[in-house]
């Protein structure tokens, strides 16, 4: 014997009517429905757990679809639960099987038309024999009985939100920059190079205003000097290896360092010294954290004069740290604590003070 199916009313519908490009770059259509159910208690007694009626059967996209109930729960696991969805219908006269794609969203209205118990369903695939997308745990039966049904004369007022997802266009897939490897290249090349760096034998050409843009010490010295520091083509530069300074440079270029077999922490301690020269921020961060990761016995003399010295506060921290133990503070060797004492006598005191 068929259950007992109150009376549903239409109270307002309204159907979108237009289409406009998602995020996704896809062709959607949109619309609203609103269903009022009467004498919801009854059917609450009279429907058992996986037993569904249907209301509305509205039309969104071309396609009719009704708001789908499960007054007794969809399952027994959620047999506390009122479960509510959205049904595709098929049509009679459907000769193809082409899929539906629509999200929606489910709210109970209350006697002001404001939604007081609101799911939303993303994107999903209705087949196109007819199917439907269930909220098993929309709301728990006590609640809507206390809190609901005796406010609102035993009725359930709905809205249905409906999304249909008509033509989804091919997506461009947009590389990841490049602007690195060209620049890089540029670097290589020497195309278009006006100033020659003198360093340690070599000769490396750059680009002044590339330079410019990446290091402020770099900027004042082309085009905030004297005029012949501004015209200058060949530059000396002291104090630095060649190797050292042509990775500064592929830093600058590139925004990355050159994987070259060089001995990672040596080359550290050095561009921690030429990026704190030249002001190169980023680089001398990189630099602090991948000396941050190396400290032993063989290189903490020497990391801590540099941390002192070019003011990585975080990395000096980190050294005292690591000498504060008895064992590490005896197996650094003489040589490096003469480096140390020489270069740093108030951090050596310190040291010697904490360990007597």
């Amino acid at each position: 014997m068929p259950c007992p199916k109150p009376a549903a009313s239409v109270v307002g519908a309204g159907d979108g009517g237009g289409t406009g490009t998602s995020i996704v770059s896809a062709e959607t259509a949109t619309g609203w429905h609103v269903i009022k159910i009467e004498g919801f208690s009854k059917l609450l007694r009279a429907y058992h757990v996986g037993m569904s009626t249907h209301y509305g059967n509205f039309s969104v996209g071309g396609h009719s679809w009704s708001i789908e109930c499960y007054p007794g729960g969809f399952k027994w696991k959620t047999a506390d639960f009122v479960s509510f969805g959205l049904y595709l219908h098929r049509p009679a006269s459907a000769t193809d099987d082409v899929d539906v794609k629509a999200g929606y969203r489910l709210s109970i209205l209350d006697k002001d038309g404001e939604p007081m118990y609101t799911e939303s369903c993303s994107v999903r695939t209705y087949s196109s024999k007819g199917s439907s997308w269930v909220f098993t745990d929309f709301i728990e039966r006590k609640d809507l009985v206390s809190t609901y049904l005796r406010s609102t004369n035993d009725s359930i007022c709905m809205r249905c939100d409906v999304t249909v997802v008509e033509d989804i266009c091919e997506e461009s897939v947009v590389p990841q920059s490049d602007l690195h490897q060209h620049l890089g290249d540029l670097l290589g090349s020497e195309v278009g190079g006006d100033v020659t760096f003198q360093v340690s034998g070599e000769e490396l050409v750059a680009h002044k205003y590339l330079l410019a843009a990446r290091s402020s010490v770099f900027k004042a010295q082309f085009f905030g000097g004297q005029m012949k520091d501004r015209a200058a083509t060949r530059v000396r530069i002291a104090d630095i290896e060649a190797r050292v300074f042509k990775a500064m440079l592929h830093f600058i270029y590139t925004d990355s360092l050159p994987d070259d077999g060089e001995d990672k922490i040596v080359m550290a301690q050095h561009l921690l010294v030429a990026a704190d020269r030249y002001n190169i921020g980023r680089l001398k961060l990189i630099c602090e954290n991948t000396l941050l990761t190396f400290i032993n016995t063989s290189v903490v003399a020497t990391t801590l004069v540099l941390a002192e010295q070019h003011g990585c506060h975080r990395l000096k921290e980190a050294c005292l740290k690591f000498l504060k133990s008895n064992d590490n503070f005896r197996e650094v060797g003489g040589v490096d604590y003469k480096h140390l004492m020489r270069s740093c006598p108030s951090l050596f005191d310190e040291l010697l003070a904490e360990h007597g």
